[in-house]
């Protein structure tokens, strides 16, 4: 499922107009972006946790070749999966 795909459903589960389901949808994912950026976690019970970990500078072996790279560090987003979400799939 696409974005587009996901407003539609949105749209449709929640009796709302595309254009409203689409800003809602936009308004939660920049959210949830913008608190990433803050390095906070966003949290949905039963559904899951977004947050934030540091990876420190590594140095990586280029598969194939002796050629090694530096890998600078970074942040990168996470997501644990919820136990409701985790049943729910299994199923």
């Amino acid at each position: 499922m696409n974005k587009a795909e996901f407003i539609d459903a949105v749209a449709a589960k929640a009796g709302l107009s595309k254009k409203d389901a689409k800003g809602a949808v936009d308004a939660v994912l920049d959210t949830i972006t913008e608190a990433l950026v803050k390095k906070d976690s966003v949290s949905f019970i039963g559904f899951g946790t977004f947050s934030t970990a540091d990876r420190a500078a590594r140095t990586a072996k280029v598969p194939g070749t002796t050629k090694t790279v530096e890998v600078p560090a970074t942040t990168v987003a996470k997501f644990k999966v919820g136990k409701a979400l985790k049943d729910a799939v299994a199923k």
